[in-house]
């Protein structure tokens, strides 16, 4: 109440530009940036083959940052997909190479692992009533162990067939990276779901409400169960996809991503819309996070710089997010 009634005491001219800065400030700080870097490195930050290898290396982000704005969009957190993700490279990678599994059985059956994930975590926190924090950081946890139990702590190198790398390293269509595409189809089909299904209207309702959702016969329980299965099959994926662009299943290769994947969807929260989580802002946020880290690479800086540009950027997302929801509340 004192946010709200300190955004009042501020002039007219003052609110209106924190509006639109809370609104467009990530899309006017990415265009920035890349105007910046393309300044700064006009022969090798401007080109094609960068913002493609930009996008290439930022696709497996997006993909589990995508599943994650489910979540997020109910009203929950799902802390187990980096630890999600690192098993379901590891499973893949073995039941290709040690169990023989044709390389679309192998990778069916771990997507369909990843919704079962997800539905545990939902169940957990929804029947159970485990805060969802601690709820999926213990899930999380569990599969690490179990990736550990299955892999002796020993990365899967040995018999990768070539035809699992090209599934994320191929160029399959109009010479464009696979891991491209794959992203453009899952955010694509994200973004349709939520914006442009009834199911999606329900999503947003739970979001917004759950008080006034289950009032108009809304099952909140079954919203929330689904948005965490939506999270768990695009963690699969991702690790999926990671397994296959490394050549070998790891324990903890896909970790880093959580941290990656919550700065996007809150810098996706404070882009056109007040403080509301959505699939489009967290394409943009994971956006600015990529371009971040290919202008930091380009001019040299150390590898730390990147741990501190992620975490300085994710301060910021929350803070254009909750700038966002005060200003709608004006």
């Amino acid at each position: 109440m004192s946010e709200v009634v300190f955004v009042r005491r501020l002039s007219p001219g003052t609110k209106s530009v924190l509006a639109v800065f809370a609104r467009y400030g990530t899309i006017i700080g990415l265009l920035a940036m890349i105007a910046a870097f393309s300044l700064l490195s006009p022969r090798a930050f401007p080109t094609v083959y960068n913002f493609t290898n930009v996008l290439n290396q930022a696709s497996l982000a997006m993909i589990i940052a995508g599943g994650l704005t489910l979540a997020v969009i109910v009203g929950e957190l799902d802390l187990s997909i980096g630890f999600a993700a690192s098993m379901h490279g590891v499973l893949v990678t073995g039941l290709i190479v040690s169990s023989g599994l044709p390389i679309p059985v192998a990778i069916l059956l771990v997507i369909a692992l990843g919704g079962l994930i997800g539905l545990i975590n939902g169940v957990i926190v929804t029947k159970i009533k485990v805060n969802s924090v601690i709820g999926t950081l213990g899930v999380g946890t569990i599969l690490t162990g179990l990736s550990f139990a299955y892999s002796a702590g020993v990365p899967i190198t040995a018999g990768v067939p070539e035809a699992f790398l090209q599934v994320s390293l191929g160029r399959w269509l109009f010479g464009i990276p696979n891991n491209i595409v794959i992203m453009a189809a899952v955010l694509g089909g994200l973004w349709v779901l939520v914006e442009r299904t009834p199911l999606g209207q329900e999503i947003q309702a739970v979001g917004g409400n759950h008080a006034a959702a289950r009032l108009a016969g809304i099952d909140v329980d079954r919203i929330k169960i689904l948005g965490f299965v939506g999270s768990g099959m695009c963690a699969a994926l991702t690790g999926i996809l990671l397994a296959s662009r490394l050549g070998s299943g790891t324990t903890s290769a896909a970790d880093p991503y959580l941290l990656t994947a919550f700065a996007a969807v809150f810098l996706g929260s404070a882009t056109l819309r007040d403080g509301e989580f959505h699939v489009f802002g967290t394409f943009i946020g994971a956006l600015i996070i990529a371009f971040g880290f290919n202008g930091l690479s380009i001019f040299g800086a150390p590898t730390y710089s990147q741990y501190i540009f992620q975490g300085a950027i994710l301060i910021i997302a929350v803070g254009l997010s909750s700038l966002g929801r005060i200003l709608s509340q004006r």
